[in-house]
């Protein structure tokens, strides 16, 4: 079957219309997201890409380990992004493309431009899943001229997707994590020198097999307890100063390429225009499992919500999403019995998601990031000054998500406040079920 492209367009073709949803990003997250809505028979679904493309970061990545999670099977980036728009296509969604939304109101009132002018939309529903950037050099503090050759992953991505030739000939790649890696292979294809990958962290933050494979495959040093202090250079990049954090030691490198990876920060203007309540730790909207945030009209999904996760998380998230918006939308959800209830986490622990929970339709797993490693952790969950369960968790690295499963919210109950997340003093404590 021929993927219906008499949906795509460059930009509104009307100046007011009313779709059922309109979804902003043309990710895995918002595709996914589209796809479900129509298979829920939500008759207009409308999503809006401010790119020329549509299938968001993974169509910029070419290898593979795309479509795991929510596909079951191995895809490259651009195949998995391919697959993503066409489903999408054929199941009936409208796409305009190379068209920002300008605005969203607090009333879910959507405000577009693209080639073709100025369109104002009032959709039932506004779903915004905007995605995720990595925080630049300038936004991480390191001092130091502004020469040519410092770029994120994302910028690197984009370049060697558009075959720009790369300028330089030795990288420097500051992180050890799933996306640090990434980039660093992306570096070698196109032919540059990796000298080291760099982490302030005492060990790398990636699945250890995969980091050693990378590693083998790459050949490529790791500096740990290693930090980034300035950067040399007048229109070009000739070096970077670094320093042993153990040891305090400093040294020069000789690079004309650095790459910041990580430090995820949502892209959440919209959300912050559209005054939704925003989660502080992660700078995302607050939102339940199923994207609803406290602003009725507005939900949101993927990285928007939970920064730095897999293409395939974000895709689950927008699939979950589409499936209770449309459940909304038909009239076939029961309304909720009360407000949900606010989860936070305490440090060491970075942030939890979802921020929000309801007792009576609880999700099944949740995900906590750590900025620091802990060993054989246990979480103790409170509420109210009670205690309500003790969690060993599988793993504390920073970077990386902590799956946990999630039977003691049934013991939450809405009047007695915020949930708590922390991890025990007492490490020995036998955690509860």
């Amino acid at each position: 079957m021929k993927t219906p492209r008499h949906r795509v367009h460059q930009g509104p073709r009307v100046l007011d219309a009313e779709p059922d949803v309109v979804i902003v990003g043309a990710g895995p997250a918002g595709l996914s997201a589209a796809t479900e809505l129509r298979r829920r028979d939500v008759e207009s679904v409308l999503v809006i890409e401010r790119d020329a493309e549509a299938g968001g970061v993974p169509r910029l990545c070419d290898h593979t380990g795309f479509g795991l999670q929510d596909l079951h099977r191995s895809l490259s980036g651009p195949r998995y992004a391919s697959r993503l728009v066409d489903e999408s296509l054929r199941a009936g969604i409208e796409l305009w493309l190379s068209t920002t939304v300008t605005d969203v109101s607090s009333d879910g009132v959507v405000t577009v431009s693209g080639p073709a002018g100025i369109a104002v939309l009032h959709p039932r529903s506004v779903v915004l899943a905007t995605g995720v950037r990595e925080r630049p050099r300038s936004a991480r503090l390191v001092p130091g001229d502004r020469p040519a050759g410092v770029l994120t992953t994302g910028q690197l991505q984009q370049l060697v997707a558009a075959r720009q030739p790369l300028v330089g000939s030795r990288a420097l790649v500051v992180g050890a994590e799933h996306v640090s890696y990434s980039a660093a292979l992306t570096l070698r294809h196109a032919g540059i020198d990796v000298v080291a990958m760099t982490t302030e962290l005492e060990a790398h933050q990636s699945v250890a097999l995969g980091a050693w494979a990378m590693r083998s495959m790459l050949r490529t040093p790791l500096w740990t307890s290693t930090r980034v202090t300035s950067l040399t250079g007048h229109g070009r990049l000739v070096g970077v100063e670094v320093e042993d954090l153990t040891t305090g030691a400093q040294r020069s490198v000789a690079v004309d390429m650095i790459v910041f990876t990580g430090d995820w920060i949502p892209d959440h203007e919209l959300a912050r225009r559209a005054e939704v309540p925003i989660d502080p730790a992660t700078l995302g909207p607050l939102s339940d499992a199923w994207g609803v945030t406290p602003l009725e009209t507005v939900r949101a999904a993927g990285n928007l919500v939970h920064p730095g996760e897999t293409a395939g998380t974000a895709a689950l998230s927008g699939r979950r999403l589409g499936h209770m918006l449309g459940a909304n939308l038909g009239g076939v959800s029961p309304p909720r019995k009360g407000p949900p209830v606010r989860v936070v986490a305490d440090a060491p622990l970075k942030w939890v998601w979802p921020s929000l929970v309801d007792p009576e339709v609880p999700p099944r797993t949740m995900m906590l990031w750590t900025s620091t490693f802990l060993e054989r952790p246990v979480l103790v969950v409170e509420q109210g000054g009670r205690e309500i369960a003790r969690v060993r968790l599988p793993h504390g690295t920073p970077n990386r998500s902590i799956r946990l499963k999630v039977p003691w919210i049934a013991a939450v109950e809405r009047r007695r406040g915020p949930v708590m997340l922390r991890v025990a003093d007492d490490l020995s404590a036998s955690p509860g079920a």
